[in-house]
């Protein structure tokens, strides 16, 4: 994690090394950035994270042990990327998991601790519990020192770009969800989370782009829940703003399962992450996901560009009492993992690489590790 506020080839496998650097070979300036899947927090995961606390002799709840894994990758990035779904409660509850969730604060820190330089929190639950929810989810991040898009307190805060200084150069992150499950929001308050709507994304991003970013990542929720495939609205909208001068990335979440990931032109669109943490049990598929990393180089003065791609695979390990989530190639390396979880890593990584291939990307250059 370098990222500073600014003011308001071949198909391969291999163990996941950081990549960060901050010049390119002829001396440009570069930078990587890590997307993540969704932090969906259900009930089992806080009842985890309240036994860890136990275990460590603290009070509350301890997020730490669940995600520790993925500290080493996450915090090497220059740009790390997180999207926390759902919004918080009250540091002490009362909690709510679905449909309507309000989830432990204590998330938060834990998120900073990993190395999350900025989240998305537009998502299908951003209005569960209202314009108080946000509220709290954004007061947290702030506390945390996470920067945030997607959902505001103020139309003015809604107004304002996310704007990140990743080594040296200005990134701006934008993000949108398809739905709110229903719920509406108030009138006269659209501002308090972003609607996906084509133009709106594109005023955006040129908006950012006027405000001095150099490169402007755009986190959407967006797909058909627990499919593997883009649908097709993903594949008509990634195509249309992919095609504007100002959006470089699209990092794509809510399935709750791997999408694959795809170069249109001389851009990326990961279509969707998986869970990076949730406790679904109901499916092996549910249990996979990806952290893809993607190196921006300078090409020319001011104008960036991905030239190379590498994706993480993860394992979300639920068993009895029992949750953490692994970073697959970590656990396949080391030689302490039990043998049944290595098991489960190892089927886990086929998986995810039978997903990944379907349009092209391991022929564009994708390097898959593990």
């Amino acid at each position: 994690m370098s990222a500073t506020a600014a003011p308001a080839a071949k198909p391969t496998t291999a163990p996941a090394q950081p990549s960060a650097t901050s010049t390119s070979p002829s001396g440009g300036r570069a930078f990587t950035v890590l997307g993540s899947g969704d932090v969906l927090l259900h009930d089992a995961l806080w009842a985890q994270a309240k036994r860890d606390a136990r275990a460590a002799g603290k009070s509350g709840y301890d997020f730490d042990p669940l995600f520790a894994s993925l500290k080493p990758v996450i915090a090497a990035a220059d740009l790390a990327v997180c999207h926390l779904e759902t919004p918080v409660g009250p540091p002490n509850g009362p909690f709510s998991s679905y449909p309507i969730f309000s989830v432990p604060p204590q998330v938060v820190p834990t998120l900073a601790n990993l190395g999350y330089d900025t989240c998305s929190t537009a998502s299908n639950h951003s209005l569960d519990t209202g314009e108080r929810g946000i509220g709290r989810t954004l007061d947290a991040l702030d506390a945390a020192d996470i920067q945030h898009t997607g959902t505001a307190r103020s139309s003015k805060e809604a107004r304002r770009v996310n704007m990140l200084t990743v080594n040296g150069v200005k990134v701006a992150q934008l993000s949108y969800t398809f739905s709110f499950n229903g719920l509406r929001l108030p009138h006269g308050k659209d501002w308090l989370a972003n609607y996906l709507r084509a133009d709106d994304v594109l005023a955006a991003a040129k908006r950012a782009k006027r405000a001095g970013a150099e490169v402007v990542i755009v986190s959407i929720h967006w797909g058909s829940e627990y499919r593997q495939t883009p649908n097709g609205h993903q594949l008509s909208l990634a195509r249309q703003l992919l095609a504007s001068p100002d959006i470089d990335l699209i990092l794509g979440h809510h399935a709750h399962v791997v999408q694959p990931l795809e170069k249109i032109g001389h851009k990326w669109v990961a279509y969707g992450m998986g869970n990076q943490v949730a406790w679904q049990n109901f499916s092996d598929v549910t249990r996979d996901g990806i952290m893809p990393r993607f190196t921006f180089t300078e090409v020319k003065p001011g104008s960036f560009r991905v030239t190379r791609v590498e994706v993480i695979a993860l394992h979300m390990w639920l068993q009895t009492g029992f949750a953490r989530v692994y970073d697959v190639g970590a656990v396949l390396a080391s030689r302490s993992a039990s043998g049944s979880l290595k098991r489960a890593c190892a089927a886990s990584l086929a998986r995810t690489k039978r997903v990944l291939g379907q349009r092209g990307a391991f022929e564009d250059g994708l390097v898959l590790l593990g």
